[in-house]
């Protein structure tokens, strides 16, 4: 073992590489995830209202994100270690079900391959060590939380806190910022959502966001530190404005249909890991230029 780590960390490309591949069989377990925690989430809350209720509950068997076995939701054939090799399975298959012929969404080879490139192009930029091994965390369950709001418009507490704390953690060492600016990132980036939250609400008499998003903002100040708040924030705001204005006008999007904010912020977040002080000292020198 620790000569394949010292292999890999005296050969950027063969570690890139070999963050790629590892980005690829993670970005298939991602659609499980995607997949399956919503429903999780349900079957929870189903169960908890019955037990208030003083019901016995619907009883629906063992389903987490193992059990059970992945299967097609047409003909429910079972998928086999052949038919599940990402992307490959998929191009092979032609996008169809090999038993019904039922077509296969095309979002499962897309997610592993975004995971795949972004787990990549971190193992580039960061290089061998633990800000790697922390970024590779944070787009990965980015990528999750993404799909998972644009299907249910949901940010689950089970990823979101995970997250934030172990943000935190890796700061212990500087890995990213200091300690003191991830603590009041986190803190920073919570209150501030939570008072646009109240502020609208106040305003209109209606939610513009939910919770999920105060915690997503939070655990990336605890990533990147409170210096990159604004910068995710921007970036977010633009792109999610840019995205509505566009549904609203081209696919006739009604205005009072909710638009999920979570993936700009996660946006917003991926750029800030691997250009923000970039970016912030380019703004910097613009508007301080004489």
């Amino acid at each position: 073992m620790t000569e394949l780590f010292q292999l890999l960390q005296s050969s950027p490309l063969l570690f890139t590489g070999t963050c790629a591949i590892l980005g690829l069989m993670v970005g298939s377990f991602l659609n499980v995830v995607i997949h399956r925690l919503p429903r999780m989430l349900e079957l929870g809350w189903q169960q908890q209202c019955a037990e208030l209720r003083g019901e016995p509950g619907t009883p629906h068997g063992t389903y987490n994100l193992v059990v059970p076995r992945s299967a097609c939701p047409h003909c429910n054939h079972p998928i086999s270690a052949s038919e599940n090799i990402p992307v490959i399975s998929y191009l092979l298959l032609r996008g169809k079900c090999k038993s019904c012929g039922a077509a296969i969404s095309p979002r499962y080879p897309v997610i592993e391959a975004i995971s795949a490139l972004l787990s990549g192009y971190a193992a580039w930029r960061f290089g061998f060590g633990a800000a790697t091994a922390g970024a590779l965390l944070l787009i990965w369950a980015l990528l999750a939380l993404t799909a998972i709001d644009f299907d249910t418009q949901l940010l689950p507490d089970d990823i979101t806190l995970p997250l934030l704390w172990t943000g935190l953690a890796f700061n212990l060492s500087h890995t990213y910022t200091d300690l003191h600016s991830a603590v009041l990132g986190a803190v920073c980036g919570y209150l501030s959502l939570w008072g646009v939250y109240w502020l609208f609400k106040l305003t209109t008499g209606k939610e513009g966001m939910g919770y999920g998003d105060f915690k997503l903002l939070a655990a990336l100040g605890a990533w990147l530190g409170w210096q990159m708040l604004p910068l995710i924030i921007l970036l977010s705001s633009l792109v999610g404005a840019v995205v509505g204005i566009t549904l609203i006008i081209a696919v006739k999007r009604g205005r009072n249909i909710p638009i999920p904010f979570g993936p700009y912020l996660a946006g917003g977040g991926l750029i800030a890991l691997f250009w923000g002080q970039a970016l912030t000292q380019g703004y910097l020198q613009l508007f301080s230029a004489p």
